[in-house]
């Protein structure tokens, strides 16, 4: 039986779209951006955030947001997983990143859900959102931001 379960006759949705300014490779927080995206989640008691990726060579996850290795630490990783000049990649119009950043954004995903609470996202005490820019010289990128409850 679910446990502190509201019916919820006013719904609130609100969308924003959020261009982030260009970034280096790498996995970057930006979860202050989200929320100055959206204020409106302020408003929400109980509800969903959703952030969305509108890209292929760029990806979104959620982790830790404090010690700044931890960045560090998933770009080696990712690194070494999917690294670039393989010659077996057939998809490199674009340079030797190319298709390295389509598996690693395929690996961590295009968005993250995050349940809202009094008017704040739930995350944890260590959490944050990641923009992890899987190219060498990144660009814009465009999210969508979806938030709903009441």
């Amino acid at each position: 039986m679910p446990v502190n379960c509201q019916k919820n006759i006013n719904m609130k949705i609100y969308q924003h779209a959020l261009q982030l300014k260009e970034r280096k490779r790498g996995f970057h927080l930006i979860t202050t951006e989200v929320l100055q995206a959206l204020p409106q989640i302020s408003e929400i008691n109980t509800g969903i955030c959703q952030v969305f990726i509108q890209h292929t060579s760029a990806s979104l996850t959620i982790n830790e947001n404090a010690d700044p290795t931890v960045r560090k630490d998933f770009e080696m990783f990712f690194n070494k997983a999917v690294p670039e000049n393989d010659p077996d990649y057939q998809h490199d119009n674009e340079g030797p990143d190319d298709m390295p950043a389509h598996l690693k954004a395929a690996l961590l995903g295009s968005s993250v859900t995050i349940p809202i609470s009094n008017g704040r996202l739930a995350l944890g005490t260590w959490q944050g959102i990641y923009l992890c820019e899987h190219r060498n010289y990144g660009h814009r990128r465009n999210l969508i931001v979806t938030a709903w409850g009441g």
